[in-house]
């Protein structure tokens, strides 16, 4: 997950994730997520017992760097339609599905599996090194 990769600091990816951010808020943009992001990225902080790991997640996402994406109840019908027709995990099925009711231009992902998918409502999915798909 791209947020991980930017908030932890994966050695391999976090510098592109950088790069794309950085873009992104030149260009006036701002990347969104799912709500769920904010669950999935506070749970290793929340493992170490990191205080400080914790708040600064938590400033990330309440800043305007990131636009969290909610989950009702026109997301939770896409999200159905998505793991019907697709073969993706429940988180992934989450991300998906918010992007789409969000009407996101560009879903970016690591994982080629979702960059195949045509999901209704994403214009385009992107990897970490700016390739189209």
């Amino acid at each position: 997950m791209i947020f991980i990769y930017l908030l932890e600091g994966h050695p391999a990816f976090e510098p592109k994730v950088k790069k794309l951010h950085k873009a992104m808020l030149r260009r006036n943009g701002v990347p969104s997520t799912s709500v769920f992001t904010l669950g999935e990225v506070l749970t290793g902080p929340r493992k170490r017992n990191d205080a400080a790991g914790i708040r600064g997640i938590q400033e990330f996402f309440a800043s305007d760097e990131v636009d969290l994406l909610p989950f009702g109840p026109d997301t939770a019908n896409r999200y159905s339609l998505i793991r019907a027709t697709f073969r993706t995990t429940q988180a992934d099925a989450i991300h998906l599905a918010s992007a789409a009711t969000a009407g996101v231009d560009l879903f970016v992902t690591n994982d080629m599996g979702l960059r195949k998918l045509q999901i209704p409502g994403i214009r385009y999915m992107m990897d970490l090194d700016g390739k189209v798909f």
